[in-house]
């Protein structure tokens, strides 16, 4: 569906469309609400009696005349109410207004009393912008839907920042739903280096030549095993005054993962397009920032590539040598996002960043540990932890910490080299964070978003629908507002 918000300084009952949307709370009608049932001499309020809608949050019912179309969206309970809550709604009221004959609809700012315009009119706006999108790209017969919707005592700037973040988290999900047919490291490059150019970001893009001219040995052995050639890519925000300071973003880019000799079983590959969520958030995240404009320099590292079985391919008990020296003991091929990332890790460090925030899909462990819509928090560094986790909570993503056990560190010493890339079972994505660890000479967050990057059905994502969530876009923006 194409979605158009705006706002206006009326209320729902003095604003003429021939839709309108008002909240019913604990089974009885807003203030809005009774206001517009006043108008209509209690037509609304008689029809809510009928219907008996509930308390349950999300349940509405629809009101139609030949002049106007009512929805009366229950809110729940009328107290405990969260801003979480106001998107949500947002988010199902995208697919509602889908349903109505009516183009033209006004929608109470639900819960601004509670709230502030200011804060409800973002959430109810983001919600609807994340409710409405769709990836119908390859489908025949694709119907677009289209719906111009304003908030009835809304703030505009509000509803500015929202598209503008909605717009960047559309693109990561695009990113995300092509097929990997479409989508390899090349494709992913080219896309990357045209929102840089819409946006006025600099970008710089390696290939196979200078990813092996810089030492990447642990990215190169991952990505030689493809006929699709690699891309390092280099994405840089620069404010209008330099402050001397710069903030990093790193993510993982596997466009496809079979798994390489260590090969997936087929139920596990049918989802492996998105192994480069961590990197369509960050793409997304940039040209958000580009938009909003923050005053401190951003620049975002994507080492991309596709994991294949050729005669080229890496092996086990390969050792590597990573950019920044260390090696690297082969243990498992299907391990090799955290090959990619310590190399783009590394190159990142050395530039000196104040921190480092880096995404991936990387371990299964981790969806087994937090589910499918919660990504794991790591980090030695506590006061980082911290701003990450409450930029992801204002934001409206799902985040834990999880620890950082010095001891499990053992379980990666190698024989052979200086470290290996797996170790067992138990504790999967903390070793994998231990491993990460190992490249980041400055500050670091790694956000594993393996359960919340990718949608499998309608359940792991409240915000949209099936396949690629854009996770990470949101919290990405608002760490570095909150840093700059």
């Amino acid at each position: 569906m194409v979605i158009r918000v705006k706002t206006t300084r009326r209320k729902v009952f003095e604003y003429d469309a021939p839709a309108r949307v008002v909240a019913v709370l604990g089974g009885q009608l807003s203030d809005e609400g009774r206001w517009l049932d006043s108008q209509m001499n209690g037509a609304l309020s008689r029809f809510l009696k009928k219907t008996r809608l509930g308390s349950e949050f999300g349940e509405y019912a629809t009101y139609a005349t030949e002049d106007v179309e009512v929805v009366l969206f229950s809110l729940g309970k009328r107290r405990g109410h969260t801003l979480e809550q106001v998107r949500e709604a947002g988010v199902r009221l995208a697919k509602i207004l889908a349903r109505l004959n009516s183009r033209d609809v006004v929608v109470e700012n639900f819960l601004a009393s509670r709230f502030g315009k200011k804060e409800s009119s973002y959430a109810l706006a983001e919600g609807l912008f994340l409710g409405a999108y769709s990836f119908d790209k390859y489908k025949s017969r694709a119907e677009q839907v289209r719906r111009n919707v304003v908030i009835a005592q809304g703030f505009g700037p509000a509803v500015d920042r929202a598209r503008a973040v909605c717009a960047g988290v559309y693109l990561a999900r695009d990113l995300v739903n092509e097929p990997p047919n479409v989508l390899n490291p090349v494709e992913l490059a080219r896309r990357a280096e045209e929102m840089a150019k819409e946006s006025g970001l600099e970008i710089n893009v390696f290939g196979p030549e200078k990813i092996q001219e810089l030492g990447m040995g642990a990215y190169w052995a991952v990505a030689k095993g493809s006929d699709n050639e690699p891309r390092f890519i280099e994405i840089v925000y620069r404010p209008e005054q330099a402050s001397g300071r710069h903030l990093a973003l790193v993510g993982k880019g596997l466009t496809f993962d079979t798994g390489g000799y260590s090969l997936k079983p087929p139920a596990s590959m049918t989802t492996m397009k998105g192994d480069m969520a961590g990197a369509a958030a960050v793409i997304g995240a940039m040209k958000v920032i580009a938009e909003l404009n923050p005053p401190v320099e951003v620049r975002a590292y994507i080492a991309a590539a596709e994991n294949m079985i050729s005669g080229h391919a890496y092996r086990v008990d390969d050792v590597l040598k990573a950019y920044n020296g260390k090696t690297i003991e082969v243990l498992n091929t299907d391990a090799e996002g955290r090959l990619t990332l310590a190399d783009a890790l590394a190159y990142a460090s050395e530039k000196k960043p104040e921190a480092l925030v880096e995404l991936s899909t990387l371990t299964g462990s981790c969806v087994v540990a937090l589910g499918a819509q919660i990504a794991g928090l790591f980090s030695e560094d506590e006061s980082l932890a911290r701003e990450v986790a409450r930029a992801a909570e204002e934001a409206g993503e799902k985040v834990w910490q999880m620890p950082m056990e010095p001891a499990y560190k053992r379980l990666l010493k190698s024989e052979v080299a200086d470290v290996k890339n797996v170790g067992n079972r138990k504790g999967g994505a903390i070793q994998a964070a231990l491993f990460l660890a190992e490249f980041a000479s400055v500050p670091f967050v790694h956000l594993d978003i393996a359960g919340p990057g990718f949608a499998e059905d309608e359940e792991d994502n409240p915000l949209g629908p099936v396949g690629g969530t854009g996770f990470g876009v949101r919290t990405l923006v608002r760490w570095v507002e909150r840093r700059a």
